[in-house]
């Protein structure tokens, strides 16, 4: 794996300076050659050398030493090269100069942000979903992103991608049967797993995982009518299994009132009547309707 050093670099300003100076003496050995060489002679001679050393020192100057000029802004990174040899990486935000033979690559350090598009798998089930997910990552590692991998933008979204498919089925969609984690009763569990195995995947391209999350999260359309309905049998149950347990308390506290107090003495019978009368009118989905006996009490 390759790895990242700083790179050697001027400032710019100061190199600048540096150019026009040279610039300045070159076009000062340009006009005083033209003016020895108006002298005649030997003068004439030495005037038209130092126009033609001029003229060339101006121009090579010119045209390698411009080419040594850039500017990084905050969280940027320049990538240096030399003949296919890696030199050094420049971080620094500013107007610098390095050795105009250098080749250049700039790179962004700043933090992305990647919503994946939906996939269709199937959980840990077998039951096929759609899932996504969003992914905030950023380049810490210059050398690796440029020389470990061939794209490291292609390569963060298919390992993302393989991480997010791998993911979906290692966990079931809901934890109707136990499980301790579902896809979508634990969202932020599974959100960490999901970062875990991400970063894991794209190391080798110097790329930091800030951030990794599920944003979408739904059965297949071919199931949907189905699993709602099951979803929607299971709600009933647990509802009914709730009433039923306060109802079976109510009728306890009912007859352990009533014998307590003194209020009404009942056998076997009648109390199966009461438990019977009291479960009815407090585990129906309607009001009941009373009936009232209006002959004798029996």
């Amino acid at each position: 794996m390759s790895s990242e050093r700083i790179a050697t670099k001027f400032n710019g300003w100061a190199s600048l300076l540096v150019l026009i100076l040279i610039i300045l003496v070159s076009v000062g050995g340009i006009i005083g050659g033209a003016v020895l060489s108006g002298v005649g002679g030997a003068l004439a001679v030495i005037g038209i050398v130092l126009i033609v050393l001029g003229g060339i020192s101006g121009l090579i100057t010119l045209l390698c030493l411009l080419g040594g000029f850039f500017r990084l802004e905050p969280n940027e990174g320049m990538v240096l090269l030399l003949l296919g040899n890696y030199k050094g990486t420049a971080k620094d935000a500013g107007f610098w100069w390095v050795n105009p033979l250098y080749t250049k690559k700039k790179l962004s350090l700043r933090s992305r942000s990647v919503d994946g598009e939906k996939l269709k798998v199937n959980d840990k089930r077998g039951n096929p979903v759609e899932i996504s997910a969003v992914i905030v990552w950023k380049i810490v590692d210059t050398a690796q992103a440029t020389f470990d991998v061939d794209n490291y933008l292609q390569y963060v979204m298919v390992q993302a991608e393989s991480a997010l498919r791998h993911l979906a089925t290692s966990y079931a969609y809901d934890n109707t049967e136990g499980e301790e984690l579902s896809l979508r009763s634990s969202i932020t569990e599974v959100s960490e797993a999901l970062g875990k195995e991400i970063q894991e995947r794209v190391q080798a391209a110097g790329v930091l995982i800030e951030e990794a999350r599920i944003n979408h999260l739904a059965y297949a359309p071919e199931i949907a009518s189905a699993m709602l309905q099951r979803q929607q049998a299971e709600a009933i149950i647990a509802a009914r299994q709730k009433i039923v347990d306060g109802a079976v308390g109510m009728v306890q506290m009912a007859l352990t009132r009533l014998k307590d107090d003194g209020v009404l003495e009942l056998d076997e019978e009648r109390k199966a009547n009461m438990v019977s009368n009291l479960m009815v009118v407090l585990c129906a989905d309607n009001a009941p309707q009373p009936i009232i006996n209006a002959g004798s009490l029996y």
